[in-house]
């Protein structure tokens, strides 16, 4: 979209939002308390984790500049399973117990979920810490969004008798059976963002190591209430959500803290329409379908959140098919596409990043943990990261530890 639907007003409001974000987006400290888990609407039973309705309808308060640079030092996230979040700054090895893993020559199994850029930066935090610590990567593999094949992955790498493996489960609640096999195989488990229910960390496995999801949702509600402000003079409009239809933990969690963010700092912001796209082949298809079913019921809606940056691009799609280049999209996870439709100001105003290569070194640091039998925290949360057009660069390179993409930096 032009920069005359919502960017003019917002400018000064972005810039001390990213001034903030400049001083502390490289702070990673997890909050000391954690909040009490609020229960998941989508299908399934696991609860989503972050802060209940009941104990606070607008804890961050209802300035966005102030809620967003807050987030730089609070994590408002609790495990899958409840747990307090860590510092990944805890998580750390001596000289002397680095020089002991080496001397393990272990070997260690990355299993992953689907593609994409978040997908390939946990991978490399992974590796290089691998690397870094003598442990042999022998095996990659991705699913592609599919729950049969991460369970033959599995099966797979397990032949090959991995020391450890780090991995993503897809769908949990239908994937038991293929990661209490990793268990029995004497592997040690690390789990990034999703764990499988009834599994208990310090026994079936390690950690789960996750991005603030709860934080992110938080922050992409507050970036839609700023550019709505912008919009239309005041903290009000008409929006939808579009959510994943599985019950997955993190998506659980940025959906859930969208919603009551929303609905306790900006009454006057209306959420018309509401609807999860089921998991399959095409999730930006997906999602566009659900996006443009919304677009026709309500074709004056200010705005559409989407669950995460590949699901936006479908909305995207849908808001283009339907002439609706002034719509507001925010979202979650800072891939090339997203960072690119922030910077044009198409679409795309902010997004909740989260740190997938920090989240993969603390992963494979994990992994060494438990080569030790030195104890580790049940789960460990990395800060959310909000960007805008203001900080898009910076963001890149303290989401993939790289300079931004020539494409990013062009004029």
């Amino acid at each position: 979209m032009s920069n005359t639907g919502f960017d003019g007003t917002s400018r000064s409001v972005r810039a001390r939002i990213a001034s903030g974000l400049a001083a502390v987006a490289l702070v990673v400290t997890a909050c000391s308390s954690a909040a009490t888990p609020a229960p998941s609407t989508a299908a399934g039973s696991q609860p989503a984790g972050g802060p209940s309705a009941a104990a606070a309808s607008c804890p961050l308060g209802t300035d966005p500049t102030a809620a967003l640079a807050s987030l730089a030092t609070t994590v408002l996230a609790t495990g899958p399973f409840g747990e307090k979040p860590a510092s990944p700054t805890s998580v750390t090895l001596t000289a002397d117990e680095i020089a002991k893993v080496k001397a393990m020559n272990a070997t260690a199994a990355i299993v992953m979920h689907i593609q994409g850029d978040w997908t390939n930066a946990q991978i490399a935090g992974q590796t290089d810490t691998f690397n870094s610590l003598g442990i042999k990567v022998i095996a990659t593999t991705n699913a592609g969004g599919d729950t049969a094949k991460q369970v033959a992955d599995i099966e797979t790498v397990l032949v090959q008798k991995p020391s450890v493996v780090v991995s993503i489960p897809w769908s949990p609640a239908d994937e038991v059976a293929a990661y209490r096999k990793i268990v029995d195989s004497g592997a040690k488990l690390v789990f990034a963002d999703n764990a499988i229910p009834g599994f208990v960390a310090g026994k079936d496995y390690v950690s789960t190591v996750s991005a603030d999801n709860w934080g992110n949702g938080v922050a992409s509600a507050y970036l839609m209430a700023d550019a709505l402000k912008a919009k239309n003079g005041d903290y009000k409009g008409t929006i939808g959500v579009v959510w994943f239809n599985i019950d997955f933990f993190v998506t659980n969690q940025r959906r859930d803290a969208f919603r009551q963010t929303i609905k306790g700092c900006f009454p006057n912001i209306q959420i018309l329409e509401d609807q999860g796209f089921p998991a399959v082949a095409d999730l930006a298809g997906a999602a566009g379908t659900v996006a443009s079913a919304m677009l026709t019921r309500n074709p004056k809606l200010d705005g559409i959140w989407a669950v995460w940056d590949q699901p936006a691009e479908g909305v995207i799609a849908a808001a283009r098919a339907a002439g609706r280049n002034d719509l507001i999209v925010t979202t979650e996870d800072l891939s090339l596409t997203s960072a690119l439709s922030i910077k044009k100001g198409e679409f795309i105003y902010g997004l909740g990043a989260q740190r997938p290569y920090d989240q993969g070194v603390a992963e494979a640091t994990l992994a060494a943990y438990a080569l030790l039998g030195k104890a580790a925290p049940p789960y460990v949360a990395l800060n959310a990261l909000p960007v805008t057009k203001d900080n898009v660069l910076q963001a890149w390179k303290i989401v993939y530890h790289t300079d931004p993409p020539a494409q990013l930096t062009a004029p």
